[in-house]
């Protein structure tokens, strides 16, 4: 069973990053993991650092971007943790991505929790370019909380302020998405959630054979579920077989079933498979209905 005790949440002070904060302090307090929040202050946002420089008091000017980093961080935190806990806070200079890669391996982080937004006006076409970035070349999973997430589900049980009642695993059976189903497994028992296992039969054109293949593919997805997984109450595991396009009906189980989070892997690293993320995988990051925990393989 997977077990998460290094989280790293990267912070902008967006609605995004709150969002996204969220998702990490629930996570955090169930795993009873450290949870390390990051800024990093980017100097070529701040167009008089160049005249700072110019002038000789480019040190000067970083020292103080970087405490007011520090003070917005804290306020930030200040208005939004709760008291079980104690996230450490981090404040770096230079480009994010590079130094939310870096703070990640060193710190051996077991998952990486930010959102998905843009800020460059492509929100549409693609994501967010430093998220985009983290998540083609982190070597943990990380849990992306994109903009249309419904809206959060108040835990009864605080301190943890967001409670996954309902996990979605997305398999193709290969050996990459039988390793994120550890995941699955360990958010589900954490959680105490239900857990649905959906696989996406596409590209059948005779509808003779249809029946035949939901009836092999329901058995591989009952194997999957262990023998000592609890069936009853909330914390049941069931399976489901939808016909069609794949990320059109993840997007369209994850909404019928108000599905709280996605768990899927992300296969390849090829020049193809870098550019567009996997089509099913990006096009559910960019329309689904809730955020997405990526196992990369």
């Amino acid at each position: 069973m997977r077990k998460l005790q290094r989280i790293v949440c990267p912070i902008d002070f967006s609605e995004f990053s709150l969002r996204a904060y969220q998702y990490a302090l629930s996570v955090a307090y169930r795993y009873g993991a450290r949870l390390f929040v990051q800024h990093v202050v980017e100097l070529w946002k701040y167009p008089y650092a160049d005249v700072a420089a110019f002038l000789g008091d480019y040190n000067e000017s970083c020292r103080i971007l970087h405490k007011g980093g520090e003070e917005q961080l804290q306020q930030f935190l200040k208005r939004s943790t709760n008291d079980e806990v104690q996230p450490e806070c981090i404040v770096d200079q230079g480009t994010a991505p590079d130094c939310i890669l870096a703070f990640a391996e060193a710190q051996k982080a077991d998952l990486i929790v930010m959102g998905t937004h843009g800020r460059r006006g492509f929100d549409r076409l693609m994501l967010g370019s430093v998220t985009e970035r983290v998540m083609r070349n982190a070597s943990c999973p990380l849990l992306a909380v994109n903009k249309q997430s419904h809206a959060l589900i108040e835990s009864d049980k605080q301190p943890s302020p967001i409670d996954l009642s309902r996990i979605l695993f997305c398999t193709d059976f290969s050996e990459n998405s039988r390793q994120a189903l550890d995941h699955a497994l360990s958010l589900k028992k954490e959680y105490n959630a239900e857990l649905t296992l959906l696989h996406v039969l596409e590209d059948i054109r005779d509808s003779a054979k249809l029946e035949q293949e939901l009836a092999t593919v329901t058995k591989q997805l009952e194997d999957l579920i262990p023998q000592d997984a609890s069936t009853n109450g909330k914390s049941k595991i069931t399976t489901m077989v939808r016909v069609g396009t794949a990320y059109r009906q993840i997007t369209q189980v994850a909404l019928e079933t108000q599905t709280d989070l996605a768990v899927m892997a992300v296969r390849g690293r090829s020049s193809l498979d870098l550019a567009i993320f996997g089509s099913t995988t990006h096009r559910i990051l960019q329309f689904g209905a809730c955020p997405v925990f990526l196992v990369h393989v």
